[in-house]
């Protein structure tokens, strides 16, 4: 009917994933105890970047893990993995080619391939951008946040870490890219 009526809308099975739905069956499928608790806030304070992105220094934080070939298939469609999980923060030679995959958290494995790596890691693609000049410069490092199911180690040890080498990195913004 609404192709009959000209506009363009999809059709009444394509809706969106129930994720939030989905994670919390997931969680306590593995037997936590109660719900997981999707992490939000009322209020969340936005800060204009100072300068014009092509003469700010980006940085990149993601929560794909570094490639370990001794914990299983972490290949494109793998099986969830627990054992390619890493919990404190990690950094990396923005100036070199990384392998980050994301076996070792719970994305959706039906409706996804995730061949494209550039999903959860665009590093090539910011230092493209900045050798083209949309962006200043690529920060030194990159970093690598962990995917705890814990807000509090997140809140009180990660987030902190993380924020201390961004500044360390004289970052003025920061590309977060959460699987």
């Amino acid at each position: 009917m609404a192709e009959e009526e000209g506009f363009g809308f999809s059709s009444e099975h394509d809706a969106p994933i129930p994720y939030l739905e989905r994670i919390r069956e997931y969680y306590q499928a593995l037997g936590y105890g109660a719900p997981y608790r999707w992490a939000h806030y009322a209020d969340v304070p936005f800060a204009a970047l100072r300068k014009p992105l092509a003469e700010s220094r980006i940085g990149l934080v993601t929560t794909a893990a570094p490639y370990q070939s001794d914990k299983g298939d972490q290949g494109p469609g793998a099986p969830y993995n627990a054992a390619a999980k890493f919990y404190t923060v990690y950094s990396g030679d923005s100036a070199a080619d990384h392998d980050l995959r994301i076996s070792h958290v719970g994305y959706d494995r039906t409706h996804t391939t995730a061949e494209d790596s550039n999903a959860w890691f665009p590093l090539p693609a910011l230092r493209r951008l900045a050798a083209a000049g949309r962006v200043g410069e690529v920060t030194p490092r990159f970093h690598g946040a962990p995917t705890n199911r814990s807000h509090r180690a997140t809140i009180d040890r990660d987030c902190p870490e993380l924020l201390a080498r961004v500044r360390d990195d004289d970052a003025d913004a920061v590309i977060l890219v959460a699987v």
